[in-house]
């Protein structure tokens, strides 16, 4: 399965960027001097890249933005570490196909390759983008994501709050839609959590929790800490 950091979104209340999670990346990133950062999901490549430098600054580790390279193919070839950062999953997605980068990054990832995920860069992990909550702005040829694991997920889930006047759906009522047409189980990550994966190990972090949705059930709720293995056995 590889090992990954799946964070639900690179902003918590109160923190700046990356702030809750700074801990867990320098354990996922561990001994790494620099770490290739994916850009796509916004159109500012360069302002991204010093935002995401600054913070990883803190841990000290270096990072060089893959659009910088002039053959984009080698250079996820020669990482040692792969952060695909979050904005719109839509037109993330559509410029890992325009560059041909699917294969090489699940290939970096089977051979051992640390990959992180924010937000977009966390859809990206998952069999397709079905499950994000962005806006379709471009038009990618195929949903189908990196599928570096076995089920979805659904960044900065939100529960429905009872005294709102909105009258559109909840997040949820989204996800049981989802299932109307899909089976694959879709994890719900509040901001502020995510997954750690070590090959066929699965654990919740963080301090939100999350809900679990599977077709024909109830949604559970789930805290944090809890192993999650049993869903890469999907």
């Amino acid at each position: 399965m590889g090992k990954l950091l799946l964070v639900s979104s690179s902003r918590a209340f109160g923190t700046g960027y990356l702030e809750h999670c700074l801990d867990a990346i320098g354990d996922h990133f561990a001994e790494l001097e620099q770490v290739l950062f994916v850009p796509y999901a916004l159109a500012d490549h360069e302002k991204y890249e010093a935002t995401v430098a600054r913070a990883f600054a803190d841990i000290g580790i270096g990072v060089v933005s893959l659009h910088r390279a002039d053959d984009p193919i080698p250079a996820v070839a020669k990482a040692n570490g792969i952060f695909i950062g979050g904005g719109n999953s839509f037109r993330l997605l559509k410029s890992l196909y325009d560059l041909s980068l699917l294969d090489p990054i699940r290939e970096a990832v089977a051979r051992g390759v640390a990959y992180m995920g924010s937000s977009a860069g966390t859809n990206m992990a998952c069999p397709t983008i079905r499950t994000t909550n962005d806006m379709p702005i471009v038009e990618p040829p195929s949903l189908s994501a990196l599928n570096l694991i076995p089920f979805q997920i659904n960044p900065h889930y939100l529960d429905a709050d009872p005294s709102t006047t909105h009258q559109g759906e909840t997040r949820a009522q989204r996800l049981a839609e989802y299932h109307q047409e899909n089976s694959t189980p879709v994890v719900a990550l509040r901001e502020g959590s995510w997954l750690e994966i070590d090959d066929n190990r699965c654990t919740l972090k963080g301090k939100t929790g999350m809900v679990l949705f599977q077709q024909y059930l109830e949604p559970q709720e789930t805290a944090t800490e809890t192993n999650l293995s049993h869903l890469l056995r999907i």
